[in-house]
Formats: structure tokens, C-alpha cells, sequence
């Protein structure tokens, strides 16, 4: 789901970056109120877990990857805010250090795993757990339901950015300047990829961690709903 530098165009990548410039300051200072000194270190652990997890990716015809993200599961244990800042830093070390996903596209690669996935699955986890207790068998269906689906919205976000860029961006005989594949081919090719793979895979990870951390740290599966309440 990463994506490289060249695919997208000079408008889409600075639209994403407008967006989440303002996000990561709010992120920031939510996080600065609300964390505590003992969850720092999970905040830290989050972002390693997600860097590892998004380095088992799969090359995808077009240019992009697929993977797992890690990104719900960071939500459901520390809240959205958080999980925004963890996904990113995973994110831009991933693009400094071992060029996985462009620099240029980084606000977009933010904007889709970071933003797009964080809330998306949080907000679906809140939804089907409802106020189930924090042992309840209900939490570990949330969880795998909105991995699977949060990590849908993510890809089908990505294909949408890579499908506009032969429309924005084009000579004058036609031919894009940037990500070749229309919207027909963008989206069937990554979110087939998605929902056939890497989005029960996103399901599984999330769905085990929360159902292990029921039986052996439950305290921990409530700090998400007390940032926020």
C-alpha cells in the first residue's frame, strides 16, 4: 500500500500533506495531554510493531505493495490519536531509511494507513464492541472485523489517489505524467489484493492480540476508552 515516489502529482501530494499537517499537530497535542508516563512505552512498541509488520509486504501490479498495516490494533490500545503518531513515525522511517514508500508521498501514505485506518477501525471496533465488558468475546469479533475493513478503506483510499492521476495529470497527446492506471484498474487490482489477503490477515493479527491481552493484560485493552472519555 505503500506508495513510491512518481505516482502521484505535485496537487494530490500536497493536498495529503495540507491535510495532515494540522492532524499531526493535533495528534501531538492530544497526546501530550492525555498519555500517561507508563503508556510512552507502548506508544514506542505500537510503532515498531507496525514498521515490522508493514515490512512483510507483497509486491502489487501497478507499483504499490500490500500488507498488513497493524494500524487498528495500535487504535484499540491507545486511542486514535496515538495510533496516528505511531503509524506515521513507522512510516517515515520506512521512507527515510529503507525507501519504502516515497518522500514525496509520505503526507499520502500517512494520510491513507495513519488517518484513513486509524479512525476508520477505531470507530468500527467502538461500534461492534458497544459497551460489552473488556473480556468479552464480542471485542475479539470487533477487532478482526474492523482490521479487516478499516484496512480495506485504506487500499481502496490508495487506489482512489493513484486512479485520479491520469485525469489531473496528462500531455497533450494524452498519456499520464504519473501513475499510468485509471480508476477501472486501480481499484479491482488493489482492493482485490486486499480483501482476498492481506485484509484477513490485518483481521487475524488484531482479533488474536486483543483475545491474548484479555486473558493476560485486560487493563490495557481499556486505556484507548479513558483517553477519550
Amino acid at each position: 500500500m505503500h506508495i513510491p515516489d512518481g505516482y502521484l502529482g505535485p496537487v494530490t501530494s500536497a493536498v495529503t500533506y495540507a491535510i495532515m499537517l494540522p492532524v499531526w499537530v493535533i495528534a501531538s497535542k492530544i497526546v501530550k495531554k492525555t498519555l500517561k508516563a507508563k503508556q510512552v512505552p507502548l506508544l514506542a512498541i505500537g510503532a515498531a510493531f507496525s514498521f515490522v509488520i508493514m515490512m512483510l509486504n507483497v509486491p502489487i501490479p501497478g507499483g504499490t505493495t500490500g500488507h498488513a498495516v497493524g494500524a487498528v490494533l495500535v487504535a484499540i490500545l491507545l486511542g486514535p490519536w496515538a495510533a496516528c503518531i505511531a503509524i506515521t513515525v513507522a512510516l517515515v522511517v520506512q521512507a527515510l531509511l529503507f525507501g519504502d514508500g516515497g518522500i514525496t508521498a509520505i503526507g499520502a501514505n500517512c494520510f491513507n494507513m495513519a488517518f484513513v485506518e486509524v479512525f476508520a477501525g477505531y470507530y468500527i471496533y467502538r461500534l461492534i464492541s458497544g459497551r460489552s465488558l473488556i473480556t468479552s468475546a464480542r471485542r475479539v469479533i470487533a477487532a478482526g472485523v474492523a482490521g479487516y475493513a478499516a484496512l480495506n478503506i485504506a487500499a481502496l483510499s490508495t487506489a482512489v489517489m493513484f486512479g485520479i492521476q491520469p485525469l489531473l495529470h496528462k500531455t497533450a497527446s494524452g498519456q499520464s505524467l504519473y501513475c499510468p492506471y485509471g480508476l477501472n484498474v486501480a481499484i479491482p487490482v488493489m482492493l482485490g489484493e486486499h480483501l482476498l489477503i492481506f485484509g484477513w490477515i490485518e483481521a487475524i493479527v488484531t482479533a488474536l492480540v486483543v483475545k491474548y491481552l484479555q486473558k493476560q493484560e485486560p487493563d490495557l485493552l481499556g486505556v484507548s476508552e479513558e483517553v477519550l472519555a
